[in-house]
């Protein structure tokens, strides 16, 4: 048996100096791949890592988790891959180093942009090796603006592998990891990338299954990668992003959903070695990647460090439809809610069940490892302890903030599709959730959504010009709304010291008038969300003494809430000419 890298030398290695010579929310549901990487300042902590994954099980294909996360002095990214035939060159030379199983990084400071790599674009190539130095087996890139050319960029990598020695002997494998650690220095920073900063990300899987002949092919996340072109790449987000409803939003209700509540449709499966490791299958590599397991009323999310135990990786799926939410709402928050029934077996340290939003739909009856979607982003987790015995029904409730993921899902008319999964590194980290498939008269325990949403408060903008009049001058006001497709009022009263509206215009819906009585404005209507009203009026300055005319502007929806705005005119100002001398 091979040996395994302990999480305590990951830690050290992303905590050690390089080796000298070691060479607001996008448009609704973009086709685009994002990681959202975490910041630990007190060194790596492995367990709460981001992870994302690619490619597919097959005695031919490899696939592969990459976790994520920064440190103050570093990036780091660990490439955990599932390959039966493991090789490596034992006389390895830089430019050949893709020629047998190895990853690739693909970094560009400028974000996922542009068609050719630039000075701001590195790659780092890192092949498996066994007990010869790192060095050989590793090397960096730096683009010119047209190409990739080498470079002297110092980092450090870390692999390891389960089954025999290799060179390969034929079957003997269960996978192997490559660890990156790219300094931030070296690629000209002196500090860690700013929170929110995002950078270009892409990986490159390079897989040899014969001594000679040709490579299989290439496995890449972003799936549509292009090795040159960073537009083509993903995102890497440096920090978790928060979900910020806008700052006028009221609050009118709060929706939950799930499976069978008010005829909800929730399904939800999960894939890889679900609770059972995939017992009982004679060819792993054949059969485990095809394995379904709809319609179990548990499912697990588990995920290990150790490449050895990967057929009990688990990742669960859940899609919850959005058209319970009235439409033209905005999303003030949204909550999903697992209820933990268990684990596979004891262990001290909390798992860490990480959401995440998909893009492409699935079937329940028809999803497996190897055609689940992808991760589009991850959006967080929840630290889950493990249980020494069955908790009562339904279990112990657990919360993921998926507001982000649901605000973008209901903007886009579409359902919110989820997936959990756990960078979890020690044995036995699974957590075991009732399902949607759970009894009805149990339903309590099945998962479930719960959105709060409302209407944006009305916008108003009063305005006049000029500020500054004398007796006689007429001024002009300009009051300014937006339709939210509510009933809404509008009423501006004048000041004193003003004449009646020489005349009185409305554009955009509805009728202002005047109230002579009130000397006031009035105007009522109701208008599509986001049509801009406009209401204008001139008026003369009656007022023969200094002074200042304030006017007030109160609009009223009959949902979202009041604004105001107020406008003040000087009326015969007198001017003061510097210098000024008292006595």
């Amino acid at each position: 048996m091979g040996r395994y890298l302990h999480r305590l030398i990951l830690v050290a290695l992303l905590a050690a100096g390089p080796v000298s010579g070691s060479g607001a929310l996008a448009a609704p549901l973009p086709v685009m791949y994002r990681v959202n990487a975490p910041h630990f300042s007190n060194g790596l902590v492995f367990d709460e890592s981001a992870v994302f994954w690619l490619g597919r099980v097959t005695p031919t294909e490899n696939y592969a988790d990459v976790r994520v996360a920064y440190i103050d002095q570093a990036l780091w990214l660990h490439v955990n891959i599932m390959d039966q035939h493991l090789w490596y060159d034992t006389e390895p030379a830089a430019a050949t180093l893709t020629d047998w199983d190895s990853v690739t990084i693909y970094l560009d400071k400028r974000g996922n942009s542009g068609g050719a790599p630039t000075p701001d674009s590195y790659r780092f190539d890192g092949q498996l090796s066994w007990w010869e130095s790192r060095a050989d087996y590793q090397a960096t890139y730096r683009g010119n603006g047209s190409a990739w050319v080498p470079a002297s960029i110092p980092f450090t990598t870390y692999n390891n592998w389960n089954g025999s020695v290799p060179p390969n002997e034929p079957g003997a494998h269960h996978g192997w990891f490559i660890a990156f650690r790219i300094p931030f220095d070296s690629l000209g920073m002196s500090s860690p990338p700013a929170p929110g900063t995002t950078w270009g990300l892409g990986i490159a899987v390079h897989d040899r299954d014969v001594a000679t002949g040709s490579m299989t092919p290439d496995k890449f996340w972003p799936p549509n990668l292009s090795t040159n072109q960073p537009s083509s790449w993903g995102q890497l987000y440096f920090g978790r992003p928060a979900y910020v409803p806008p700052a006028s939003v009221v609050k009118q209700g709060t929706t939950t959903i799930r499976q069978g509540l008010n005829g909800a449709v929730v399904p939800d499966a999960a894939v890889g070695g679900d609770n059972e490791c995939g017992g009982g299958l004679s060819d792993y590599f054949v059969q485990w990647g095809n394995l379904n397991h709809a319609h179990k009323v548990l499912f697990n999310v588990q995920n290990v460090e150790a490449i050895s135990e990967w057929p009990c990786f688990s990742k669960a799926f859940v899609t919850f439809p959005l058209s319970s939410i009235p439409s033209g709402k905005t999303v003030i928050s949204a909550t999903l809610t697992l209820y933990h029934s268990g684990n596979p077996g004891p262990a001290p340290e909390a798992s860490f069940v990480q959401v995440f939003t998909v893009g492409d739909d699935w079937s329940e009856n028809n999803i497996t490892w190897n055609n689940a979607p992808l991760a589009r982003e991850n959006l967080g987790g929840v630290l889950i302890p493990s249980v020494q015995t069955a908790p009562p029904y339904p279990g112990i409730p657990y919360v993921w903030d998926v507001s982000r993921a649901v605000a973008e899902a209901h903007h886009a008319n579409q359902p919110v599709r989820l997936a959990l999964y756990s960078s979890h590194g020690p044995f036995h980290g699974g957590r075991y959730f009732h399902s949607s498939d759970v009894e009805e008269y149990n339903a309590q325990g099945r998962p479930a959504l719960s959105v709060a949403w409302g209407s944006v408060g009305p916008t108003l903008k009063a305005e006049v010009q000029p500020v500054f009049a004398a007796t006689g001058t007429t001024v002009t006001y300009t009051v300014s709304l937006q339709g939210s497709g509510h009933a809404m009022t509008l009423t501006k009263v004048l000041p004193e010291l003003v004449s009646a509206p020489l005349s009185l215009n409305t554009s955009g819906g509805g009728a202002a008038t005047y109230n002579a009585l009130q000397h006031r404005i009035d105007w009522a209507a109701t208008v599509a969300p986001g049509v801009p009203v406009t209401i204008v009026f001139p008026v003369k300055i009656s007022a023969v003494a200094p002074a200042a005319l304030v006017s007030r502007a109160v609009l009223t929806d009959s949902l979202a809430g009041v604004a105001t705005s107020t406008t003040t005119v000087i009326a015969n100002g007198r001017r003061v000419y510097l210098p000024v001398i008292l006595g």
